[in-house]
Formats: C-alpha cells, sequence, structure tokens
C-alpha cells in the first residue's frame, strides 16, 4: 500500500537525520524523491507544489539553526503527509439503537460486499446488525447479500422476486426496528445519472437514514473528488468508505481527494476478505507507510476474527488443564481470516523494518493451511481427545492422506499440541502467575525446561 511513498519519506528523513548540514543540494534531492513519489501515489500536483515550497521555506530559514532545522523539516514532512491524506480520524458515531446506515456509490464500487463487513465489524462490537438488500437492478445482487450473510452469520432481509426497492423497505420495516443497526444495500449506476440520483433521494425520504457513506475504490484515483462532490449534490453525505486500498497505487489520490472536499474517510478496505476493512486513522496510516507499524489496525483486525464467546470457553479449558484439539483449530481458524502473515507483520511496530525473508513468512502460512486441514482431517472424538493419536500408526496415516500433508507433519502438530497442554497443566495458578508477572522459580524453571525444546513453528 503506498510503498513507494513510504520508501521515499523514510529514505528523505533518514537522510536529512543523519546529515552534518541541511545544504539547499541535499533538500533539492529529497525534495525531487518524494515528488515523484507522490506523483506515482497520485496526489494533486498543486498539493505536491505546495509541500515542495513550505519544505523549501522551512530549511532557508535564517531564524531555525542546527538541529532543530532537521527536527522542523521531519516534522514539517510528517505533518503534511497527514494533512493531506485527511489530518484528524473521525469516527462514525453511532447510538446504541435506531441506526440506520445507507451505503450509496456507483457498479463495482463495493457496496454489497462493504454493507456485509460492516454488520459484521459492529456486531463484533456488541451491536444488533442486521442487513437490508435494496438493490433490485443488478443481477444477483439479492444472492451475493444472501450468501455473504451466510458466512457472517447477520441476518439478511431481501425479496428477489420484488422490484421496487420502497417495498422492500416497508415489507420488512417492523423487523428491521428489532435489531441496533440496519446496514442497507442501494442500487448503483455506470455513472450518478438522473435516475439514480432520483431513487436515492426517494430512498433518503422513506428510510431517513441517521448516516449516508458514499463507497468509492482507491483505484479511479482522484476522480473520487468529482464523484464524492456529485453524490453530496444529491444526498447528505455523513462520509466516505475507500475500498480497494491493497492494490491500488492511486490511494494516494483517492486519499487526498477526500480531504480536499472535506469529506471524512471512516473505512478504508485492504483485501477481499471479511475482516479487511478498518476504520482510517490518518496518524497510524503514516506511521504505517513510513514503517513504524500500525497496532491499532491490529487490534481492530484481532477483535473481529475473534470470536469472544469461543475465547472464554478456551480460557476456561486452559485454566482446566483440559485444552484439545479444538482450541487449537479455533486459533488456527481466526490467525487465517485475519489475512496474510505479510499483512499483519506490516502492523507490527518495527516488523516492518526486520528483513524478514518472504520465503520464512510463505512457508509459515502454508504451515497454518497444513495445520488446518490436518485438523479437518479427524474424526469429533479425536479432535475431543488428541491422545487417541499416540502411537497409532493406522489413525495417522489416515490422516495424513485425508489432508495431502505429510505424516512427520501430523507428528509435528501433535508435538505442538502436547507441548502447549504439557505448560498448562499447573492449571489456573500458572496462567495467573503469566498474566500477573509473578512467576515463581519453580515455574521459571518449568518454562525453561518445556522450550528449551525444539520447538518448531
Amino acid at each position: 500500500m503506498l510503498e513507494k511513498l513510504g520508501s521515499a519519506l523514510k529514505t528523505g528523513i533518514d537522510r536529512i537525520a543523519s546529515a552534518i548540514f541541511v545544504d539547499k543540494k541535499l533538500i533539492e534531492s529529497i525534495i525531487k524523491d518524494i515528488q515523484r513519489a507522490l506523483i506515482e501515489s497520485d496526489v494533486n500536483v498543486a498539493l505536491v507544489k505546495e509541500l515542495s515550497d513550505e519544505i523549501r521555506r522551512t530549511a532557508s530559514s535564517e531564524s531555525i539553526k542546527g538541529v532543530d532545522k532537521k527536527e522542523q523539516i521531519i516534522k514539517l514532512l510528517h505533518d503534511k503527509i497527514l494533512e493531506i491524506i485527511g489530518g484528524e480520524k473521525k469516527e462514525l458515531e453511532l447510538n446504541k439503537k435506531g441506526n440506520r446506515i445507507m451505503l450509496i456509490g456507483l457498479y463495482g464500487s463495493g457496496k454489497t460486499t462493504n454493507v456485509n463487513r460492516l454488520a459484521y465489524y459492529y456486531s463484533k462490537r456488541g451491536l444488533k446488525t442486521a442487513v437490508l438488500g435494496l438493490d433490485v437492478h443488478r443481477p444477483a445482487a439479492q444472492d451475493q447479500l444472501e450468501q455473504l450473510s451466510k458466512t457472517s452469520k447477520i441476518p439478511a432481509f431481501i425479496d428477489k422476486k420484488e422490484k421496487d426497492p420502497i417495498k422492500i423497505f416497508k415489507k420488512y420495516k417492523e423487523d428491521l426496528e428489532k435489531y441496533d443497526t440496519i446496514f442497507i444495500d442501494t442500487a448503483g449506476r455506470h455513472d450518478l445519472d438522473e435516475d439514480l440520483v432520483k431513487e436515492l433521494k426517494t430512498l433518503n425520504k422513506e428510510i431517513k437514514p441517521t448516516h449516508v457513506l458514499l463507497v468509492i475504490p482507491a483505484d479511479i484515483g482522484q476522480i473520487i473528488k468529482r464523484q464524492t462532490q456529485e453524490f453530496r449534490k444529491a444526498l447528505d453525505i455523513s462520509g466516505v468508505i475507500i475500498t480497494r486500498m491493497d492494490s491500488s497505487a492511486k490511494g494516494g489520490g483517492a486519499l487526498s481527494a477526500c480531504s480536499e472536499t472535506g469529506t471524512p474517510v471512516y473505512f478504508i478496505t485492504t483485501g477481499e476478505k471479511l475482516h479487511d476493512i478498518e476504520t482510517f486513522n490518518p496518524e497510524s496510516f503514516v506511521s504505517r507507510i513510513l514503517g513504524m507499524g500500525d497496532l491499532e489496525a491490529l487490534i481492530e483486525k484481532v477483535r473481529s476474527a475473534v470470536d469472544e464467546s469461543s475465547q472464554k470457553k478456551t480460557m476456561k479449558r486452559l485454566e482446566e488443564g483440559k485444552l484439545n484439539m479444538l482450541d487449537i483449530y479455533e486459533q488456527v481458524k481466526a490467525m487465517q481470516s485475519m489475512g496474510s502473515l505479510s499483512k499483519l507483520t506490516s502492523l507490527i511496530p518495527g516488523f516492518s523494518k526486520a528483513k524478514i525473508p518472504e520465503e520464512l513468512i510463505g512457508s509459515q502460512e502454508e504451515k497454518i493451511k497444513k495445520w488446518k486441514n490436518i485438523i479437518d482431517s479427524m474424526t469429533k472424538e479425536e479432535i475431543e481427545n488428541p491422545e487417541l493419536l499416540d502411537n497409532q500408526k493406522e489413525r495417522i496415516n489416515r490422516i495424513a492422506r485425508g489432508s495431502g500433508a505429510a505424516i512427520s507433519e501430523v507428528k509435528s502438530l501433535l508435538k505442538q499440541y502436547q507441548l502447549i497442554k504439557d505448560f498448562t497443566k499447573g492449571g489456573a495458578g500458572s496462567l495467573e502467575g503469566l498474566e500477573s508477572g509473578q512467576l515463581s522459580q519453580k515455574q521459571i524453571q518449568k518454562i525453561a525446561r518445556k522450550f528449551g525444546k525444539k520447538i518448531r513453528l
């Protein structure tokens, strides 16, 4: 995501920080690199010129001396990039009940997918959510929403036969009142034509949404500015969701264009999975493109992927020393749903700077997939009581064949399970010691013995 811009900024900051003298030649060289990166990221040329001029002014100022000048230039770079992509974080404020959030946009922007994603996102944050399908024009829009809602286990209200969106809304109006927040999918067009404007205005008047979110793909770049302005003429837009931020070199243009129109970006999406949506925090975003990680986004991903009730059950079994393969399975499944390891490591401060070979990250992802396949190939009895597999060659061979894994890989997973189980046999006392940081000498020795063994992740 905006890798060239991040690389240029990091290089520029490092050169300024390590320079003995901040002279004109150094500044012009850094400005040229940053200009190229910003323009390649599709940021408005006028904004690029403004940033360049401010860097020159600060560098040539006689009132700022020595180290202070370096700090001023670095701070200016950070602050201006932050300003270009949106400044302060804007939160989508929801009530505890009665939220009706309508998503609008042109064809192919990702409305249907993100209606479901948002419903799932907020359901994980304590709201009772549902989705309503009012796109009656696009073929299979209702089918898509139905399939997505089955995956996320979010209730979907659709009517595949009715072609009047107002009638669909009225049909389910009473049922929808039972939910805290409703996310509403609407029709799109290839352009914001008269028919689409009329339909959206009619829906807006009837539904009275608490928020209207415009969904726009990042790969259209600065055109977002025109689209946002046109949609704002038709409706009172609360904010924007920018999709495809993972695949677009034009992400900088999309973000800066929204900032120029004064429309807050509430969410960005960075992949195809259910959890690949995050609240947009400009400060964290700048931190990420500078290679400093983004813990807030990482915590959001974990929170969306992890089932709280399932985690409580796992913790209870850990405290009782009753861990089984199902617990391992749940953890592996949650890891997979959060996305690729390379994407996750980019969010961890310090990891993006560490030179972790791509092939190593890839091998760990393959191992996680294999572990899931191995557990899927076990019987319910074996999952609940993995000790049944001890020295049982036939069972292990069957699992290996069913999962497409080598026998050694099945045995490796069983060893990891046994290692974790041995460590948790101390019960609640051991866990409390870990949580409080007050481990006894005996506990420390036990950990050393356990983890002194060769662990293969």
